[in-house]
């Protein structure tokens, strides 16, 4: 039996750029003209929101998130290079990136060889990060070189297939010249310090954003703007059980496998309970709790309506890699959560190293 590493990371964009980029998305929801005017003033917001804020507008609030965030990374990739896997296997999002009108696959395995990306020249096809700085200074002649294992990609799909997963994959990009931002950010993120990276990678997108992938293009909308929406995701528990299946085949082949699901928890822009203004703090609670505490029923049984009431929709990420763990067995062996009302959503880290229940 191969030995499996699972790690739970975010993708946040606003954490490449600089630190007055950080309340962009919350700057944007207060000055939405249709946004109730008592939520305009602070003293209606919640405890959190109302702290963070606080007599700087969020700076200081800033830089403790960032750090919190560069500390996740930093212990998620210590425990990477502490195991030494054959190939990174990322689940991560496609929002309107790579898979656009033509084609919406639920799941994919991008089967890629090694890739030359400019992270920051083809920002404006999913980061929104195009013409801003970032935090490392670096310019759109900055290249990076990211390793594929098409032997790994092709075993991992064969395998699906002979499960009952029909799983579409690619050799080659489609509309995205490199990578989708969830997870060209999981790599530069996990070397944020750039030391390097050098681990293969196969990237596995999930269709998190469903009903809004083409008709929102997978992204921010002003309150009042209706649109006709696309079909659903696949459901949580749907997820848990490819996130299972792949699991099992990395465990059964001869390939050492780092498990990685990235995605920041609710997202603010998509809760209309808040107004679109702030996450929903307690429902990602709740599902840290039932991950800290190993209990997939809580996962199992969320419907797939109630993550999208939630703004959960990228959580799908996670639910495969839950489900990968539960298969395995596989506890946490550490978990950390950043809680923000106003820097878009809450984030969570988990490593996963091979501990049982």
């Amino acid at each position: 039996m191969a030995e499996v590493l699972g790690l739970g990371v975010t993708h946040y964009p606003p954490l490449s750029g600089t630190d007055d980029n950080l309340t962009r998305v919350f700057r944007g929801a207060l000055a939405d003209p249709k946004l109730p005017a008592e939520l305009r003033d602070p003293a209606n917001w919640p405890e959190r929101a109302r702290q963070e804020w606080s007599d700087d507008e969020g700076v200081a609030a800033g830089k403790a998130h960032r750090a919190k965030l560069r500390e996740g990374f930093r212990r998620t990739r210590a425990a990477l290079d502490a195991f030494q896997p054959d190939v990174v296997l990322i689940w991560g999002d496609d929002q309107y990136e790579n898979f656009r009108e033509d084609i919406v696959p639920p799941y994919a395995v991008l089967a890629y060889e090694d890739k030359v990306v400019h992270p920051w020249k083809h920002a404006e096809e999913s980061s929104n990060m195009k013409g801003k700085p970032n935090v490392w200074g670096e310019d759109e002649n900055t290249s990076l070189l990211i390793r594929g294992h098409r032997p790994f990609a092709r075993h991992l799909i064969e395998n699906l297939m002979n499960r009952g997963i029909d799983v579409p994959y690619a050799y080659e990009s489609l509309h995205h010249p490199g990578f989708a931002h969830a997870f060209l950010n999981t790599i530069l993120y996990l070397d944020y310090d750039r030391e390097g990276f050098d681990y293969p990678i196969v990237a596995f997108p999930l269709n998190c954003y469903g009903r809004r992938v083409i008709s929102f293009q997978g992204n921010i909308s002003p309150l009042g703007v209706e649109r006709e929406l696309d079909p659903p995701s696949p459901s949580p528990s749907r997820i848990m059980e490819v996130g299972a299946a792949v699991a099992r085949i990395c465990a059964e082949s001869p390939y050492r496998v780092a498990l990685v699901a990235s995605s920041s928890w609710s997202h603010s822009f998509l809760v209309d309970s808040t107004f679109r203004l702030f996450p929903d703090s307690a429902a990602d609670e709740r599902m840290y709790a039932a991950l800290v505490d190993c209990d997939y029923r809580v996962w199992e049984n969320t419907t797939l309506e109630d993550a999208e009431k939630a703004g959960q929709q990228e959580l799908l990420n996670w639910w495969a890699l839950l489900g990968a763990m539960r298969e395995l067995d596989m506890k946490p062996a550490w978990t950390s959560f950043a809680a923000s009302n106003i820097f878009v959503s809450n984030k969570v880290f988990a490593i996963y190293d091979g501990a049982k229940r």
